[in-house]
């Protein structure tokens, strides 16, 4: 009788700092609240790093985008999600909820798209201190102030995008 093994991948989130130190620095004096980073985030499973921006769904190596190495990594556990099933799942998002058009600085970026995926390879989320930072920023004065200009910037750090494969027939 063959043994009930399962296979398991680790899943991890991570963490870059869009503002390199900036945000640490300036938000008490520009918000009137401390804010530790501007947070761009990606899931890294069967060896490649995976994330959302103004070009949809997106993936290189781990820390291969221009941003470098993360500023930190979340180990969020492990999944019996193989890289077929991930692939297929990725594909249907990119065609739906992820596609480029549908990117929101606020409120359907990077961070939405990694909590999505955490929840479905592990059941957990990312930390909320990363998907409450819109609401925080939004909730001063001068966030409400700069809202327009920060609406009009997309963010999409290099990688290869998956279109061709994620959401485009």
């Amino acid at each position: 009788m063959m043994g009930d093994q399962t296979t398991t991948y680790d899943v991890k989130l991570y963490v870059y700092d869009l503002s390199k130190g900036l945000a640490r620095q300036l938000s008490p004096l520009m918000l009137g609240k401390q804010l530790e980073g501007i947070w761009h985030t990606s899931i890294v499973i069967h060896e490649e790093e995976v994330f959302f921006g103004g070009q949809g769904i997106s993936s290189c190596p781990p820390g291969g985008t221009l941003l470098g190495e993360p500023h930190f990594i979340v180990d969020l556990g492990n999944t019996e999600v193989n890289g077929d099933i991930f692939t297929e799942y990725l594909s249907s998002l990119g065609e739906s909820t992820y596609r480029a058009d549908r990117y929101h600085l606020f409120e359907h970026n990077c961070n939405t798209f990694s909590n999505e995926l955490a929840q479905f390879l592990t059941g957990r989320k990312i930390p909320s201190y990363i998907t409450d930072l819109p609401s925080d920023v939004l909730s001063t004065p001068f966030g409400q102030t700069l809202r327009p200009f920060i609406e009009s910037v997309t963010i999409t750090p290099p990688g290869n995008a998956m279109n061709d494969h994620y959401g485009k027939r």
